[in-house]
């Protein structure tokens, strides 16, 4: 516990340094434009009382009342958002998923959606803390638990079998305040998953799913899911009608879905829907890191990376449940893996044709082997890049998408005046490379800023309090 209290030193210690000095001017930055994919070179950025309060030509001046961040041969661009991430693996892992959120502010990220999991009181309580300033951490938007069907593999969701329950549980979610609704596909009837996207909808809320195979992306655009999550449902989209229609029958099983999408794949059909989608406000979050991490098992021994020394053994030793079940595969079944992430991971350029947005998540958390909360997102908007996105693209997936979603557009995303510091003050241009964003020189939150000596000293406090940890490792 040492690290944890040592941590909330550091907390308390820089709010009061931004407090102190009350207003910020980063000077002869120069301001990366993502929107627009360009830069506006040699500019003082006026930052006051959280908020950007103007962009003005660089002048070799002092400003009285602001105290000077040296921006010469830096950009600025906004905070990252990750919009995929998970908090869980029971309430004995609270403390080793709190001391994640520090972690995720230390690799620039300013903003995470929690895509539900089994702690979600304590999320929700995370949530208002950090919005007050108590904790140290990004933003935090969370749908609290999912809703599923009866006798779901996952601990801690909403699980309902018919219209009464469904109305029961929205009733439940409007009470927490949630800020989206999350739905997933387990044990959740067909039919009554297009009526709680509906009702989700309905009450104004964006809708984030699995599918389930025996729904065409038709329907779920129909009903109004706001976004997709994983990939691997566009490659389906492909094959749609087929799939659904044997699947509803019963003449197909999960684990055959995928060989048989890529085996019948047809490009124009899919192209099609993705439009479709589009035309319906449907995005992707497509979450390449996970699938590219899982489908090379195989080929890559994770357990000695270095980043792993930042979590605490009770989040590592959840990685094994993605582990052991992969090992089960004979060798069909690992090249199919191999064979369904490239497939997948080369729809980019697709959806981009189509006008689908497109949202960077990671997906990381517990269970999810090796997404690393922080790191994850830069790896994530390298693996975009990699498979069809520009830099600039892969910038807006993450910082102007993620606020859309939840339409905040005017507030954060933006190195704008009125809009939210929230900001990432970078050694490189990211526009001509992206893993520019790991470069990172300074971190501002909310106008409280953070060097790279205190971010490395954050760093440093994470992982003290992740060698804390109560669990023993378990290693087979």
């Amino acid at each position: 516990m040492k690290g944890l209290f040592a941590l909330l030193f550091i907390l308390v210690g820089m709010t009061a340094q931004g407090q102190q000095k009350g207003n910020w001017v980063v000077s002869n930055v120069n301001v990366v434009d993502i929107e627009n994919d360009s830069l506006l070179t040699a500019k003082d950025v006026f930052i006051k009382g959280g908020t950007i309060l103007s962009i003005v030509p660089h002048k070799n001046t002092k400003y009285k009342s602001f105290a000077i961040v040296d921006g010469t041969g830096k950009y600025l661009i906004p905070g990252l958002w990750d919009n995929h991430v998970h908090f869980g693996g029971g309430d004995s892992l609270l403390e080793e998923n709190k001391n994640l959120l520090p972690l995720y502010l230390a690799h620039g990220i300013t903003a995470v959606r929690d895509a539900a999991a089994d702690i979600s009181p304590a999320v929700l309580q995370w949530r208002k803390e950090l919005s007050e300033g108590k904790l140290l951490g990004p933003r935090l938007f969370t749908s609290g638990p999912k809703i599923e069907g009866i006798n779901s593999i996952w601990i801690g969701d909403i699980e309902i079998g018919d219209e009464a329950g469904l109305e029961k549980a929205i009733d439940s979610l409007k009470k927490l305040e949630v800020d989206f609704i999350k739905i997933t596909d387990n044990t959740l009837k067909p039919d009554l998953y297009l009526k709680a996207v509906q009702l989700a909808r309905a009450n104004n809320w964006p809708v984030s799913g699995h599918i389930p195979y025996a729904l065409t992306m038709k329907q779920v655009a129909d009903a109004g899911l706001t976004t997709i999550e994983h990939m691997g449902y566009l490659l389906k989209a492909g094959a749609d009608d087929v799939i659904s229609n044997l699947y509803s029958k019963g003449f197909l099983q999960g684990r055959e879905v995928m060989p048989l999408a890529l085996a019948v794949f047809d490009t124009a059909k899919a192209l099609a829907t993705y439009r479709y989608l589009a035309s319906k406000g449907t995005g992707i979050v497509p979450t390449l890191l996970i699938s590219s991490i899982t489908s090379n098992f195989d080929n890559t021994n994770h357990w000695n990376d270095s980043y792993l020394k930042y979590l605490g053994t009770g989040l590592k030793n959840t990685y094994w449940w993605r582990i052991k079940r992969a090992a089960g595969d004979n060798a069909d079944a690992i090249e199919m893996r191999h064979r369904v992430f490239e497939a997948t991971a080369s729809l980019i350029p697709l959806v981009v044709q189509s006008g689908m947005t497109i949202i960077a998540g990671t997906d990381a958390g517990y269970l999810n082997s090796f997404v690393y909360p922080g790191l994850g997102l830069h790896l994530e908007l390298e693996l975009l890049v990699k498979y069809g996105l520009t830099p600039a693209q892969a910038l807006k997936a993450s910082i102007l998408n993620g606020p859309a979603y939840f339409k905040l557009s005017n507030k954060y995303g933006k190195v704008e005046a009125g809009f939210a510091a929230d900001l990432l003050l970078l050694d490189e241009n990211p526009l001509k490379n992206i893993s520019a964003t790991q470069k990172i020189h300074a971190v501002m939150k909310s106008g409280n800023l953070f060097s790279r000596q205190q971010l490395d000293q954050i760093l440093n406090e994470v992982q003290i309090a992740a060698t804390n940890s109560k669990f023993k490792p378990i290693t087979q």
